[in-house]
């Protein structure tokens, strides 16, 4: 009976904290761990343990791919390089600091470095934190470096769990490798899982069909790539984003909204339901502890925190002096960014789900049998450290305002663009699609007239959005002409994004609009 009042607490839990976060505007991730803590007083939840394998094989495939889907690949490509050093250099030198600091504190070597594996990734799902506090470029960077980050930690993190326990060798060839390994097998079998995907996406029609062919890419991908000892976590994002590049060319409209409403409800109840969780086991990371070991844990939280936001926002401004004195071209001048916005970026260094999971992996003896050394401890000190850098989100609006960050509202030029070629394409491909439909000149002069009005509205800056003609009459000639120019629509934003003259967030923001348009005309009763 524990399960279904678990069930129905976390919904509660997850419907409190979404109505208290919207009202007054507090980060839904820091409401949920609060909750979580509240519920770990409740006597019967005292028992409840989220197995590591459950947030692996369950939690993180999906949050993982969605977050992917619903990043821009055209920021990545233009920030490479410094998504590379923060998901590779960076969590290698956190892991190394926080082993230092920690075998400061009397933790031996091994079980530091396991802590310092453990919690060096930023978490990608956390990130929604600061999402509508950034500018897009920003955001986007901070996202790119959590999907990626974790394959970098979860190798450093598994190298020094097998020397601990006595299973593994610390060896350059070994190490590289792993690192190899991770990362090259993870890529090849999210791209290959990926382009399996839009092959039977191409040839499923049915929505509820393409639904479940989405749902399998991501733990696909997963298995295969983990099935080789590469990196899961890779191949989920790998895939994720080859498929964000193709949606709007396969599948229809109704089964891409019916696919962007059900993962959205999916993600936002699995994401809350997991840091409700961490909430109630935090109270038994501090069972596993005596009195003086729980004053020594939290103390050790702090100075991973600190420890944690010290090394990222140096690592930030060294990296950034050592790239300006390398590169010194124009359009490297042009990307800088400030000192400010770095300090913003290293203080939204989130941690969550894979800290969490790697740190209930630990195993619970070594090889001889004996107990893990101070693995009670890596668990507190791992929940202690999520807790601590998702509080950051209750400060950044602060920090963000004192940084003097572009308004993320006034990333509107793309989207403008967008509208006028969306509106400029329907008004050009008139003649033809009238002539396809068999559309009379009465219903072409209707619509050139509304087009060419919403243009000059748009030109006068009215927020005309080009999305088409207002009137949906149910004449066959007017739908047949009106989906003839949604056709064309879709073309020129696929386009536009192909001349990387908009960013793919613009092309998801339109081909919404499109979509919903398509089903108004195909399937009024879906959208009425």
């Amino acid at each position: 009976m524990v399960g279904l009042e678990l069930v129905v607490l976390l919904g509660v839990a997850l419907l409190a904290c979404r109505v208290a976060a919207v009202r007054y505007r507090v980060a839904a991730p820091v409401l949920q761990l609060g909750a979580g803590v509240l519920l770990g007083f409740v006597p019967a939840l005292r028992a409840v343990e989220l197995p590591p394998e459950v947030v692996l094989l369950l939690f993180l495939p999906v949050l993982l791919y969605w977050e992917a889907m619903t990043s821009s690949l055209q920021e990545i490509r233009r920030n490479l390089r410094g998504i590379v050093l923060m998901s590779t250099a960076l969590v290698v030198l956190t892991a190394g600091a926080v082993a230092a600091a920690v075998h400061a504190m009397g933790v031996p070597w091994g079980p530091a470095w396991v802590l310092g594996g453990a919690v060096a990734p930023t978490d990608a799902t956390a990130v929604g934190v600061v999402a509508r506090l950034l500018p897009r470029r920003n955001l986007m960077v901070l996202k790119a470096e959590s999907l990626v980050n974790d394959g970098t930690a979860l190798v450093v993190y598994g190298l020094a769990v097998g020397v601990t326990v006595g299973e593994d060798r610390v060896g350059v060839l070994h190490v590289s490798w792993l690192f190899a390994l991770s990362y090259a097998g993870g890529v090849a079998a999210g791209v290959l899982t990926a382009w399996l995907g839009v092959v039977v996406r191409r040839r499923v029609s049915d929505p509820l069909a393409a639904n479940l062919v989405f749902l399998l890419i991501p733990f696909s991908g997963y298995l295969l790539a983990e099935s080789v000892g590469a990196s899961g976590v890779l191949a989920v994002v790998a895939a994720g984003l080859i498929i964000s590049q193709t949606s709007p060319t396969v599948g229809s409209a109704e089964a891409r909204r019916q696919i962007v409403a059900s993962w959205s409800l999916g993600t936002f109840l699995l994401n809350g339901a997991l840091f409700v969780l961490v909430g109630i086991e935090a109270q038994g990371a501090v069972r596993g502890l005596t009195a003086t070991s729980v004053a020594r844990a939290l103390a050790m939280v702090v100075v991973v925190a600190v420890v944690l936001s010290g090394t990222r926002i140096a690592f930030l401004f060294a990296s950034a002096y050592l790239i300006r004195a390398v590169d010194r071209r124009p359009q490297q001048r042009e990307r800088r960014v400030s000192g400010r916005a770095r300090i913003v970026s290293g203080l939204a260094g989130f941690r969550g789900a894979v800290s969490l999971a790697a740190a209930l992996a630990v195993p619970a003896t070594l090889d001889s049998g004996e107990p893990f050394p101070d693995r009670d401890l890596i668990v507190f000190v791992t929940f202690g450290v999520i807790v601590v850098t998702l509080l950051h989100g209750l400060v950044l609006p602060g920090v963000v305002r004192w940084a003097r960050l572009p308004d993320p509202a006034a990333d509107g030029a793309e989207e403008r663009l967008a509208h006028e070629t969306l509106l400029r394409t329907a008004l050009a491909a008139l003649p033809e699609a009238a002539a396809e439909a068999g559309a009379d000149g009465e219903l072409v002069d209707r619509y050139r007239r509304e087009l060419e009005g919403a243009l000059a509205d748009l030109a006068a800056a009215d927020g005309a959005d080009g999305a088409a003609p207002g009137a949906f009459e149910r004449d066959p000639r007017d739908t047949a002409l009106h989906l003839a120019l949604i056709a064309r629509k879709r073309a020129a934003l696929v386009r536009l994004r192909a001349e990387r003259r908009i960013d793919d967030t613009v092309l998801v923001s339109l081909e919404t609009r499109l979509d919903i348009e398509e089903l108004r005309l195909t399937h009024p009763e879906a959208v009425d």
